[in-house]
């Protein structure tokens, strides 16, 4: 009997050693989400695919499992999530915080970037610091930059000078924007990008700002008239990294980040290059659908600038804490 106890421990131990190896050995998985389309060549999709493939090519028992779509979390959920360590990674419109950091508004300012190379040249700036600074004190870590120009659509007509959108409802996408739309004579309805194809069909919106890329992947060209292309003078242009939850990071092992960091290169580099391009596809795709496509004149974009210099940045500058010298500190970016 004794004989049977002993060999029947002996047995637990070798199991339960087993147990532990099996959950030593067992990957670590990360969930990323996003409210972009999956599969159907959504730039912002396809960085965070490239995460997940390369994190799992670099064997150091991590997994990320990629939820688009807005399948897991919700547009505007997803910050909460992402900053309290309850979902691990997201691909996120940086000004869809603005509500709880007013500073972010500064990533969707219109006419602040203005085109890629300067966009570029700001995530190695003084003013980007600071952005990245309240991303991390809020408890997450841009693994990827992604500046995102963006676009006009209306269902009514052509907007290009601001008198060419009054009366119209209109999404912006950040309160920066809205700002200067009201002060054109717009009224504004706020929804993240993914509900702007309901919002035209259903009559609740007439018109619509919102990405390059958005404006392909959600299908916009089905309820416009006429779309203003960024062209030369790209008003819009909007932050929309990849984050990783500070928690989570600080969490993994060295081997571990340092994959998450080399995957992060890599899908910025990989945005970077095909970016560029998206502008063009915009394009094409909507004269394909028969959707008529014009461009802001200088003189246009330059009625705008005004126009938002006596509004999104005069209250930027008032009522955000720090505004004014951070504006300062992107301006400063040649």
């Amino acid at each position: 009997m004794q004989k049977i106890k002993k060999v029947l421990k002996i047995s637990g131990l070798v199991a339960a050693a087993c147990l532990m190896g099996g959950v030593a050995a067992a990957q670590t998985v990360l969930k990323a989400s996003h409210q972009f389309p999956g599969g159907k060549g959504d730039i912002r999709d396809e960085m965070v695919q490239i995460i997940a493939r390369e994190v799992a090519a670099a064997n150091v028992g991590l997994e990320v499992q990629v939820y688009p779509g807005a399948s897991l979390y919700k547009p505007n959920d997803q910050w909460n999530a992402v900053t309290r360590g309850l979902l691990e990674m997201t691909s996120f419109p940086l000004d869809y915080a603005s509500g709880r950091h007013p500073e972010f508004s500064a990533t969707l300012m219109p006419g602040l970037v203005g085109n890629f190379d300067r966009a570029a040249r700001l995530n190695d700036s003084e003013f980007m610091t600071d952005i990245k600074k309240i991303i991390e004190d809020a408890g997450a870590l841009v693994i990827s930059d992604a500046w995102l120009s963006g676009a006009f659509a209306s269902k009514k007509g052509c907007i290009t000078t601001p008198d060419t959108v009054k009366g119209q409802v209109i999404r912006a996408a950040g309160p920066a924007f809205e700002q200067m739309l009201v002060a054109a004579g717009a009224s504004i309805s706020s929804m993240p990008s993914s509900e702007i194809y309901t919002g035209m069909q259903t009559g609740v919106l007439d018109a619509a700002n919102t990405s390059s890329a958005s404006f392909v992947s959600y299908r916009l060209y089905e309820h416009a008239k006429c779309l203003t292309a960024p062209g030369e003078n790209a008003l819009w242009f909007m932050y929309e990294p990849v984050l990783i939850s500070k928690k989570i990071f600080d969490g993994l092992n060295a081997d571990q980040q340092k994959a998450i960091l080399a995957a992060g290169e890599k899908a910025e580099a990989f945005f970077n290059e095909e970016v560029r391009k998206g502008d063009q596809v915009m394009v094409d795709t909507y004269k394909k659908a028969g959707v008529e496509v014009v461009e802001m004149s200088k003189a246009d974009y330059d009625a705008w600038l005004e126009l938002a210099k006596q509004s999104s940045y005069k209250n930027f500058a008032e009522k955000v804490p720090g505004g004014d010298k951070l504006i300062e500190k992107a301006l400063a970016v040649q």
